[in-house]
């Protein structure tokens, strides 16, 4: 395979693997917040921003995730889960407080996983875009070496 035609067939497959990581990020990003808007989780009055908004997005888990630090922290007089006694009964509310912002967490990781893939697929797409139009489709065809443009 010529050194021309391998330029344009890596080209190629930079299109198509960007394309794909578009995608992919897309439907990640779908699914995560189709997943947190049925959770029907409305941020409380109190929270740092965002009050009465329904969670779906990644700012907004994470304000959901701070305020729930918050009323955690209130409820234990200021102990995390692992600083109370086993036998205190704010543990198991602090315990279910860790939890759900560990879960909140993941859809804010989830959120950027897939917004970074989507930019990785961008990146992709024009990288293998500018990799075609260096070598020219008629420089792989069998045009006569007069024939390709010279590069400056």
């Amino acid at each position: 395979m010529s050194s021309t035609k391998s330029v344009r067939v890596v080209g190629l497959v930079a299109i198509i693997a960007g394309l794909v990581l578009v995608l992919g990020g897309g439907a990640t990003w779908l699914v995560v917040r189709s997943q947190l808007v049925a959770e029907n989780i409305t941020i409380p009055d109190d929270a740092m921003a965002f009050q009465g908004n329904v969670v779906n997005g990644p700012l907004d888990a994470y304000v959901q995730a701070d305020i729930i630090n918050h009323h955690a922290l209130d409820g234990s007089g200021g102990k995390t889960y692992a600083e109370l006694d086993r036998e205190d009964p704010a543990r198991a509310t602090v315990m279910n407080a860790s939890f759900l912002r560990a879960s909140l967490f993941t859809s804010v990781i989830a959120f950027g996983i897939a917004a970074f893939a989507a930019g990785m697929g961008v990146l992709f797409i024009l990288i293998g875009w500018a990799l075609r139009k260096l070598v020219p489709a008629d420089a792989v065809i069998g045009a006569t070496p007069s024939a390709v443009p010279a590069t400056a």
